[in-house]
């Protein structure tokens, strides 16, 4: 028999839900059973699949060791696992951080999260690493949350990524960039002068999963989905055929803005997937002139959340290195 306190970062789940995360080897139809069979119980008490747990609770569990497999109440658990997120930096440029959320600057090159390339190496590890230092996130007090990120950039993306720091802030937070109360903008270089300087962009979206590639058409295809796209043009260098763009996103598809401003003729300068090869060999630039540099709260309509003291709050990121390289007399006025 396994005993599990619920703590405050549990509190509020699904029962269901909370057994799914802690207890990967724990197949569904097994919790279900053991919940009916009063092999799993709350406070000693039968529970319901669908109760809602509560702070301090006691999960009583009695059943077979193997489905505690993965979990931190597997008695051969390997605690480097646990402690994986320490492979990476602890280093952040920390834009704003308060007792619930966390605004990093992640710079290009990095991942948000786990991808092909394997590396421990990611923003996400390297907050978790940050906030283990500052003895804000002991994954041992945990049972199913640890620090998450609440939106993402490509990994040669440069800007504002949201980390939440407690179950309730994750919540909030993820309805709030649901519900649009958050708007981001972004700086980029255009291989290319956008004729119109101010405009908002309709077409259609379609990503291949197979080659991880998105293609924009100005009529709707099978499972093409809308995309709406916004820009204005900051400063443009004639000479050299390239323009710096304010850019805000109406709807946030995957690699909206690079394949969007490509599809109209000015791709993203050093854009390896959707740009021109030929002028990023000949710019020597080997990453994508995209930063996501500005993010505004507008929480008017949320006033009774736990997070409204972010309301009309806007948050820059460090000047783009891009602006620097090619525009540094631009009048931003920000940076």
């Amino acid at each position: 028999m396994k005993q599990v306190m619920i703590g405050k970062n549990d509190a509020g789940q699904r029962a269901d839900k909370f057994f799914e995360k802690t207890f990967p080897s724990l197949p569904k139809s097994a919790m279900y059973k053991y919940i009916r069979k009063k092999s799993i119980k709350c406070n000693g008490k039968r529970m319901e699949i669908s109760q809602r747990l509560c702070e301090g609770d006691v999960i009583s569990m009695y059943i077979n060791d193997d489905f505690f497999i993965g979990s931190k109440f597997d008695d051969n658990a390997n605690d480097d696992k646990v402690l994986e997120f320490l492979a990476a930096p602890n280093k952040i440029s920390v834009i704003y951080e308060d007792e619930n959320i966390l605004l990093a600057d992640k710079p290009s090159g990095i991942a948000v999260h786990d991808d092909e390339s394997c590396s421990a190496d990611t923003l996400i590890n390297r907050i978790r690493h940050y906030l283990y230092d500052k003895g804000e996130y002991l994954p041992q007090n945990e049972q199913s949350f640890a620090p998450s990120l609440c939106n993402r950039l490509d990994r040669n993306t440069q800007g504002i990524v949201i980390c939440a720091k407690n179950a309730e802030a994750l919540r909030i937070m993820n309805e709030i960039i649901k519900e649009r109360f958050i708007r981001k903008s972004y700086l980029c270089i255009t291989a290319g002068i956008p004729q119109i300087k101010s405009a908002r962009l309709k077409a259609y979206h379609r990503r291949d999963e197979k080659t991880k590639t998105v293609y924009i058409s100005d009529t709707p295809e099978t499972g093409s989905k809308t995309v709406i796209t916004e820009y204005r043009v900051i400063a443009e260098d004639k000479q050299k055929q390239l323009a710096l763009l304010e850019v805000g996103l109406i709807t946030g598809r995957t690699h909206q803005i690079r394949a969007h401003l490509a599809h109209i003729g000015c791709p993203i300068l050093g854009d390896g997937k959707y740009g021109i090869n030929k002028l990023n060999r000949a710019y020597n630039v080997k990453t994508q002139a995209l930063c996501s540099y500005k993010t505004e709260f507008d929480l008017s309509d949320r006033k009774e959340d736990m997070l409204s003291y972010l309301d009309k709050k806007v948050f820059y990121s460090q000047k783009p290195w891009f602006v620097q390289s090619f525009f540094p007399n631009s009048d931003l006025g920000i940076f």
